[in-house]
Formats: C-alpha cells, sequence, structure tokens
C-alpha cells in the first residue's frame, strides 16, 4: 500500500513539472485541480493536438483509483466535451478507464476542456470516491495564415510630398496561438507599378501588425498618376502560411509648370475719371485646371505707382481682368506703360532625375500693357457737395437760401446752367444763370415732405462741352419750429359708461416742438352751471380726464374746452360725450328686439279664432234683422280726425340743463290746482299773489288713482309715459236682461288741466322767465289725434259715475254707439 502511494505521489510530481509549460491563462485553472487531499486524487493537464486527423474514436488517457483495491468499482464522466458544450467529444469505458476523443478540435474554438469523473460501486451504484477532474488542453497546430483587414487599401496624396512615409497604413493579425511562431508575422512590400520611385514598410509604433509605406525621391504627376503596390505578411509556423494585401496609391497634381501670357504685349484704351474694366489679360498654364497648381495670380510690377490700376483673377476662365479704380485728370492723352506678372497660388516644386529640386529659381513670365488715357469733358465740380443751410419756418416769400460756387478745369463757369431736380413741395425756385434758389412759398416744417426738420434739394450744374458734362449739389434746409399750430384732440368723441366709469380721457396733440407744445392748460368753456356737472383733472399735463360731479341721465351731452399750450396759443373745441349703461368694454348696451313665438299649441287656438270669428258675425248680424224694434241710426263718419306719420323718434341737441325734481300730488293737491284759475297758476319763481298757485314749469301733468304725476319734457332728454296705469272694465250680460256697468277716469278733465297749466306757463312774458332761453322743441307731436279717449286710460275714479261725458266722445265712439244703441234701449239699460 506504501508502495502505491508513493508511486502516485510521483505521477503527480511529473504532471506539475509538465504543466509549466503551457499557458498562463490556464495556469491558475490547472493548479486548482492539482491539490492532494486524503485518499482523493486528481489528475492534471491531458494534451489533444488540435485538428488531428484520426482515426476516430482515439484513446486518449486511462484512469486509475486505488479503491478498486476494495470495490468492484466502474468509471463515468461529465463535464464540457461529455454532456456540455461539445456534448459527445468524449467518452469513457467504464470499466478499464479509458477514455476516448471521437473527432477533431478547433483550438482557436475552445483551447482547453474541464472533465469531472465519479468512481462507482458495481454492485450498488453508490459513489465510492470523491469527485476527481482532469483537463484536456487543445495544443496549437499552424493552420491560420496572417490575414489583411482590410484586404485592398486606397490612399492619395499630392505630386510634391516630402520624403519619408505616405498616408498608407496596412494591418494584419493571425488567428493562431499567442505569442507562438504559428502566429508570428512579418510583411514587406511584394511588388509595385511603377517601380520608381522605390516603396518600402516602416514599423508603427514597433509593432510588426501595422506598419506604413515610405519612399524615397519625388513623385512625377506627368509620368505616373496612380501605383499599385503588393503587400505580403508570413507568419513563423511549420509550415509556414501567407497573406497578401493591395495598395492603391493616387498621385494628385502639384505646380510643376509656370504660367505664360497668350501674349507679349497688350493695349487697352479708357476715358480719363471713367472708372471701369479695360482690359482681360489670358495665360497658358500646363497643370490640371482649377486647381491651386494652375490658378493664376496677377501683379501690376511697374506703372501703378499712384493706385489707379487693379487687376485680379476672374475664377472661371483663369484670366487677369485689369481695370480703373481711381480716376485722374489729363490735360491732353497720354500712354501709360504697366508691368505685370503672373504665378500660381501653390509654390513652384521640380523633381529632376527622381530627386526633388529645392530652392527653385524659375523666373516669373512678365507682359508689358499700354493704357490709352484720353482727355474728356470734365464735368462742374461745387465747392462742397451738400450744403447746409438753416430757416425759420413761415418766412415770406422771396427769401434766397443759397447762391452755388462752381469751378469746371473744361468749361467757361458764366456758361453753365443751372437745374433743379428735387423740390418735391414746390417751394423753391432757382435760376438757371446764377444757380441762386430763392423761395416761392413759406416753408412748413409740419409739412409731409419734411422729414427730421429737414427739406432736401437737389441742383445740377451742366456745362456747355461735348457732350455736356453734370455737376451735382445737395441742399439740406434746416427748418427751425415757431408756434404756428394750435392743441388739437385725437378724437372728440367718447362714451362714459355710468355703471363702470366716471372719467373719460382726453388725449391732446400739438404739431410744433417745444416749447410751442405740451404741456397744455386745460378749460372747461360754457357758464357756470356746466362746472356743476363736470371737471377736468389734471387741469395741466401732457393729457387730461374729464370728470362726472353727477350722475348724469342717459343721453349725448357736448362740453365746451378750452386748451391752451406752454405760449398760450389755444383752441375752443367741444367733447362730444354718449353717458349710457355700458354692457361689455367701452360699448353702450342696445334695447332688447320683442319678439314672441307661438307653439303648436298656439298656432291652432289662433286658426280656430279666425274660423269662429265669420260665425260670430253671421250671428249677430241674424240677432239684429230678427229683431222688431230695430231702428237705423245714421252713422257719423265725417270727423275722422287728421291721420297722420309724423318721426317723433329724433330728438335733436340736448340740454345742459339737469332735470327739475319730479313732483308728486294727491288728490287734494289735484283739487286744489283744478280750482285755480287759469291766470293764478305761475311757474318757479313767478308768483303774482297769495292767491296764485305755483307749479314745476316745463312739465306735462297726469292723474292716476287720485295721484298727480309729470314728467319732464326739456329738450335733450325723452320723456317717457306712465305705462302703470289702472284700468277697470266690467261688463254684465245675464239672460234676459243686459246690465252694463263702467267706471271711467277723470282722464279728460286731467288732460284739460294740463294743458291749462302748459298754457299758463308758456304765456308768460320773456322778461318773468327763469328757465333757458332757446324755446322748448316738442319732438314727439304726432298730428291731430282722435277726440276720443283711449279705451286702455279707463280706470277707477273716485269722483262717482258722472256720465257727462258720454255726450262727446267723437265720430269713432259714436260708430259703435250706433250698432249698440238699440239693443241697449231695448234692455232697458241706463248709461
Amino acid at each position: 500500500m506504501m508502495k502505491i502511494d508513493f508511486f502516485l505521489f510521483l505521477l503527480a510530481l511529473f504532471e506539475v513539472t509538465a504543466s509549466n509549460r503551457h499557458f498562463s491563462h490556464n495556469r491558475e485553472k490547472r493548479d486548482a485541480v492539482l491539490i492532494r487531499s486524503k485518499r482523493r486524487w486528481v489528475l492534471s493537464t491531458i494534451d489533444l493536438e488540435e485538428n488531428m486527423s484520426g482515426p476516430f474514436p482515439a484513446e486518449l488517457t486511462q484512469l486509475f483509483n486505488d479503491k478498486e483495491e476494495d470495490y468492484n468499482i466502474k468509471f463515468r464522466i461529465k463535464g464540457e466535451g461529455v454532456t456540455t458544450g461539445h456534448v459527445g467529444l468524449f467518452s469513457i469505458d467504464e470499466n478499464s478507464g479509458i477514455v476516448f476523443v471521437h473527432r477533431p478540435v478547433d483550438r482557436e474554438v475552445t483551447p482547453i476542456f474541464h472533465v469531472d469523473f465519479d468512481v462507482l460501486d458495481k454492485n450498488t451504484g453508490f459513489e465510492v470516491d470523491k469527485t476527481l477532474s482532469f483537463n484536456v488542453e487543445i495544443k496549437d497546430k499552424n493552420d491560420n495564415r496572417p490575414e489583411f483587414s482590410p484586404g485592398t487599401i486606397r490612399a492619395s496624396f499630392p505630386e510634391n510630398i516630402a520624403e519619408g512615409t505616405l498616408p498608407a497604413t496596412v494591418q494584419a493579425h493571425d488567428n493562431d496561438q499567442k505569442d507562438n511562431p504559428n502566429s508570428q508575422f512579418t510583411m514587406s512590400v511584394l511588388s509595385q507599378e511603377p517601380a520608381f520611385p522605390k516603396l518600402s514598410l516602416k514599423a508603427m509604433g514597433g509593432s510588426t501588425k501595422i506598419q506604413q509605406l515610405a519612399f524615397t525621391g519625388c513623385f512625377d504627376y506627368d509620368k505616373a498618376k496612380l501605383y499599385k503596390v503588393l503587400v505580403e505578411a508570413r507568419d513563423l509556423g511549420k509550415p509556414t502560411l501567407s497573406s497578401t494585401a493591395t495598395v492603391f496609391l493616387d498621385v494628385t497634381d502639384s505646380n510643376t509648370h509656370m504660367p505664360k501670357f497668350n501674349a507679349s504685349k497688350y493695349n487697352a484704351e479708357v476715358m480719363e475719371m471713367v472708372l471701369k474694366e479695360i482690359l482681360r489679360i489670358g495665360v497658358i498654364d500646363l497643370d490640371t485646371p482649377n486647381t491651386p497648381a494652375s490658378k493664376a495670380v496677377f501683379t501690376i510690377m511697374k506703372g501703378n505707382e499712384e493706385g489707379n490700376y487693379k487687376i485680379v483673377t476672374d475664377p472661371k476662365t483663369n484670366e487677369g481682368v485689369l481695370s480703373v479704380i481711381k480716376g485722374k485728370n489729363y490735360i491732353k492723352t497720354e500712354i501709360v506703360e504697366l508691368e505685370i506678372k503672373v504665378e500660381n497660388e501653390e509654390k513652384l516644386f521640380q523633381c529632376v532625375d527622381g530627386k526633388p529640386v529645392t530652392g527653385s529659381t524659375a523666373i516669373p513670365n512678365t507682359v508689358k500693357v499700354n493704357v490709352k488715357v484720353i482727355d474728356m469733358n470734365d464735368a462742374p465740380v461745387f465747392k462742397k457737395s451738400t450744403e447746409i443751410v438753416y430757416r425759420t419756418e413761415n418766412m415770406d416769400p422771396g427769401d434766397v437760401l443759397f447762391i452755388p460756387e462752381v469751378k469746371d478745369e473744361d468749361s467757361d463757369t458764366n456758361k453753365l446752367r443751372y437745374e433743379l431736380i428735387q423740390d418735391t413741395a414746390k417751394w423753391v425756385t432757382i435760376d438757371p444763370h446764377t444757380g441762386k434758389i430763392t423761395t416761392i412759398a413759406k416753408l412748413d416744417r409740419e409739412s409731409p415732405f419734411v422729414i427730421n426738420d429737414t427739406y432736401t434739394l437737389v441742383m445740377h450744374a451742366i456745362d456747355d462741352g461735348h457732350p455736356p458734362a453734370t455737376g451735382t449739389c445737395t441742399v439740406v434746409i434746416y427748418l427751425g419750429d415757431v408756434n404756428d399750430n394750435a392743441p388739437f384732440l385725437i378724437s372728440n368723441k367718447t362714451i362714459m359708461c355710468m355703471n363702470k366709469i366716471d372719467r373719460v380721457n382726453i388725449i391732446t396733440e400739438d404739431r410744433d416742438q417745444p416749447p410751442y407744445g405740451k404741456p397744455f392748460s386745460f378749460y372747461l368753456g360754457g357758464n357756470d352751471d356746466l362746472k356743476n356737472l363736470w371737471k377736468l383733472e389734471p387741469t395741466t399735463g401732457d393729457n387730461s380726464s374729464l370728470i362726472s360731479l353727477k350722475n348724469l341721465p342717459f343721453g349725448n351731452y357736448t362740453v365746451p374746452l378750452k386748451i391752451q399750450d406752454q405760449q398760450g396759443s389755444e383752441v375752443v373745441t367741444s367733447m362730444q360725450v354718449v353717458v349710457c349703461d355700458c354692457a361689455g368694454g367701452n360699448v353702450c348696451r342696445g334695447r332688447l328686439p320683442h319678439f314672441s313665438k307661438l307653439g303648436p299649441a298656439g298656432i291652432g287656438l289662433l286658426l280656430a279664432g279666425l274660423l269662429l270669428l265669420p260665425l260670430l258675425l253671421l250671428f249677430c248680424f241674424l240677432c239684429e234683422c230678427g229683431s222688431k224694434t230695430f231702428q237705423h241710426i245714421p252713422l257719423n263718419l265725417k270727423d275722422e280726425g287728421n291721420q297722420t306719420l309724423v318721426k317723433y323718434n329724433e330728438e335733436g341737441g340736448g340740454s345742459i340743463y339737469k332735470p327739475e325734481p319730479i313732483y308728486h300730488f294727491g288728490q287734494k293737491e289735484v283739487s286744489k290746482i283744478a280750482s285755480v284759475p287759469l291766470e293764478h297758476i305761475v311757474t318757479d319763481g313767478n308768483r303774482k299773489g297769495e292767491n296764485s298757485m305755483r307749479v314745476p314749469r316745463g312739465y306735462v301733468s297726469q292723474f292716476s288713482l287720485g295721484t298727480y304725476q309729470e314728467m319732464y319734457n326739456g329738450e335733450g332728454v325723452h320723456g317717457m309715459p306712465n305705462r302703470n296705469r289702472s284700468m277697470a272694465r266690467t261688463n254684465t250680460v245675464r239672460s234676459g236682461v243686459s246690465q252694463m256697468s263702467r267706471s271711467y277716469s277723470v282722464a279728460r278733465s286731467d288732460r284739460n288741466l294740463a294743458g291749462h297749466i302748459d298754457r299758463k306757463v308758456y304765456g308768460l312774458p320773456e322778461e318773468e322767465r327763469d328757465y333757458p332761453e332757446y324755446s322748448p322743441r316738442q319732438y314727439d307731436y304726432e298730428g291731430t289725434g282722435s277726440n276720443c279717449e283711449s279705451l286702455d286710460k279707463l280706470s277707477v275714479s273716485n269722483f262717482g259715475e258722472n256720465m257727462d261725458f258720454l255726450q262727446n266722445l267723437g265720430p269713432k265712439f259714436n260708430t259703435l254707439g250706433g250698432i249698440c244703441q238699440q239693443p241697449i234701449q231695448h234692455k232697458n239699460v241706463r248709461l
């Protein structure tokens, strides 16, 4: 037993020594299983060749266990390659413990397998030892060649690139085991077309896996524009494997040719003082068009010391464009000689015999240009192109604003002709011989033609040359302000909402500038009575507010105002104020329309009534015709009254006076007024004697239910009739007896009393009146109506049933009475 333990110890020690030759990343895993415990051994790593050719299954190893001395044992394996991962890759003979592999294994897919095995009792199937483990490591084989990424490379660089590296990088990798000859490789230039300049590879950062193309010498675009380079990568394994990559190099053109002028000499003509293009100069360049190598750059070397000329390059045609940029006066025609050179935007580069030439001594191409400057008629020149004149507005016409000073080198100034080409307001005139500008109208600073207090004139001076030349001068007139404008209201109409506000704004402006404008002083016009209704606040400032002092009746009001500026210039105006109840915002509330709507039941009743009306008329006719005591009473249809329609809702101007308080009289006062003679009835402030009766003037009175009620009937305030009149009508008809009882009011006597008072009031002498001087205006007159009282005025009377008024009810009531008289007399009814 001791010999077997010693043998197993030596075997484990040998395996530990052999495992040190394997990869570092598997060392921790292998060391973990090389642990000896009591009566338990873990086998070391077992090597398996990658992609072995077979035959399969092939014997991999054999397992042993010391429990076989005590038990009849059998083996069982599990883990990677058996029950997980590559299932079925490994198997074991349970009796002998031999492990088999069944197919080739790729190391680049799975480099190591971890397998567990158990020792079981064949008789009972129970484990007789703890689970043991072993590793199967796949030994690398050179079965992968180096691969370029990418396999095709394209790079571009200019012809004049300096010796050294090119912007072309190649990169490769090998999938075989790291830090192994199978994965180590070298790269080299296998071939190139064309052969010059010579290309090579240079490692980047000390790594052989990434390298950059390099060269010596120079490239010639005219000889070769494209290079094809074949690069090889070969590993160090046995046998060696290799692969290639193709690199395409594009050479772009550089400036290797000098530009040349198309001609050896150029000529041009130009009129003096004319600024324009005078010549285009073409060049020839053998380099690639529209590149910095061929784009021309022109320079004037001689003849332009005063800076009269400029030459630029046309980007489309590559021509030199010569222009005059500064005019010059010439006494006679002259010829100016210019010397111009041409170069390229890019510096010249030369490659001679495969070597770059530094410090090139090539001389740029030059050409001479003769410019003939032709003398021409010079225009008159004003002393100043812009003249400024100061004046005060509203000066009398005839004021001399400006007399020009003009020089002309080619013409006689006495022969110059002057014209005015801008005078928008037509305020001035010009002397065509002297150019003197004189006003023919007053200059108004507030005119729309005056901008920022200035009025601008433009004049021409024209000489007698061929062709005539023209000089221009601008005359700017600054106008000072005077107080020639009074303040004015921006708007003289406004609305005062008595249910929301009691003031309205007065917005004022003045076209004059300070100190002739704001702030303003505000005053109320009219008499003192107006000041009891309104006030202004504030009375000085840019604007003011009109404030109502009392609760005004709804209507239109005209408020006279006086507004003064700082210098006392004033305006008398008025503010039209509409006082009303506002619905929303500053908008008066309108009257709602009166309308009614009938439903199906109402329409049905209306149709039934229309059908019943002819039946009732027929029934009445039969009854009248059947009466034996029928008596024909002639109807008086002559007095029909004056039937006219008059527009009475036009109220005219309103009164500025408040309406008098409403007076109410009881029955006693009514009786007293009715008993006073006409000559003793007086108005306010006009008492004539102790027996005189005082009533308010300007009122229309009515009596209803013993109460005297009156409404103001002055101009501007619309009097509304009292609609709350009591009315009682009783009609009783019984079988065989017709009894009709009616109760009438004393409306007719009341109306006579009101007329009596009005005649008294309006008949007063003028010196005894205490109301306004204007006569009252009657606006609700509709013409002479019927003398018959309206049936709506029938009311219960407290004066008994005096029926005397029935004797004069008018023609319409006589017609009705004629129809009803016979039945009433027949019934012996006493009216």
